[in-house]
């Protein structure tokens, strides 16, 4: 029977106990869903006519832009957050003390504060110079949606790759530093890449938090997904009722699809790294020769002479 440091492996008594639980809890979350999904219908809220609305142009047209709105946003703070995420990990392991309190400083800083009240922060200072920031159209509640997902998450970005540089092993710097190269060239070469590579499986996992945090824009009125679907539900009625619950589901099941995605990118990449061989090919060892073997292969060497290249062809 193996043991875990955690905890100590379960017995016969035991096992079936996790297994009653686990039968029980089952069947509870079976019944809850069942309830709700009776409660539903009861309602009408599967009636045909109420699913009918997403055969209109204008509302698939609607959720597309919604849609491509998300990903713009996603895609523009997904990028800042990592460049962000790779200054401040090096900034927290500089051998700068000022540069280390600072980084430091902006990490906690912006990694405690609700990412909802540096979002609706930033939108109401952009608001407040408009014009002098030169903002046109629906710029205002863009930048602020991408800039507080940049530092929010950037910050926790610096944290994962700051752990996946301190998981390189000691002796790959020390021997670089052997070798005459400078702190930069270190970090850059040596450390970030192998860091990255380590750690990369919850870089994108934490991507995954920032495309499901797009749909805070929704409180600054920014028109991504979220904001799209409700619209559609308040300017919609069909049997005198709003369809909050079908244009929630279906805004549902985007993000979920968009989420399950990127876990299968992080699921992927994780195990084609862990299949691939890196590093310098060891060579096949050979059979040891004896002592006396090599002085006779060195006298035949003398004995024959240097070897004369432009007869060698």
């Amino acid at each position: 029977m193996s043991a875990s440091v955690l905890y100590d492996a379960p017995g016969p008594k035991a096992r079936i106990r996790n297994r009653v639980y686990s039968v029980i809890g089952t069947l509870a979350v079976i019944g809850l869903i069942s309830f709700v999904v009776m409660r539903l219908n009861d309602k009408g809220q599967f009636a045909p006519e109420m699913w009918d609305i997403f055969n209109y142009a204008g509302v698939r047209n609607d959720i597309v832009d919604g849609l491509l709105t998300t990903l713009q946003v996603f895609a523009v703070a997904a990028v800042l957050s990592l460049a962000l995420g790779v200054v401040l990990a090096v900034g927290r392991l500089s051998d700068h003390k000022w540069i280390r309190l600072f980084t430091t400083g902006f990490i906690e800083l912006f990694r405690a504060v609700p990412l909802l009240i540096t979002i609706y922060g930033l939108w109401v200072l952009f608001l407040t110079y408009k014009n002098d920031l030169g903002f046109t159209g629906d710029g205002t509640e863009f930048w602020a949606l991408v800039i507080g997902l940049t530092v929010y998450n950037g910050s926790v970005q610096a944290e994962v790759l700051r752990a996946g540089i301190n998981s390189v092993p000691k002796g790959q710097s020390e021997a670089a530093y052997a070798l005459g190269m400078r702190k930069t060239q270190v970090m850059t070469t040596i450390l970030v890449p192998q860091g990255v590579r380590a750690m990369l499986p919850t870089i994108i996992s934490q991507l995954v938090v920032t495309l499901k945090d797009t749909s805070l824009g929704y409180v600054i009125t920014y028109q991504e997904l979220l904001y799209k679907v409700q619209h559609i539900a308040e300017v919609t009625v069909v049997n005198d009722e709003s369809p909050y619950v079908q244009v929630i589901i279906v805004g549902g099941v985007i993000y979920v699809a968009l989420c399950l995605a990127l876990s299968a990118l992080a699921t992927w990449i994780e195990r084609r790294g862990r299949r691939s061989k890196s590093g310098i090919a060891v060579a096949p060892a050979e059979q040891p020769v004896a002592a006396g073997d090599a002085l006779d292969v060195v006298d035949q060497a003398e004995v024959a002479g240097p070897v004369d290249a432009s007869k060698k062809n």
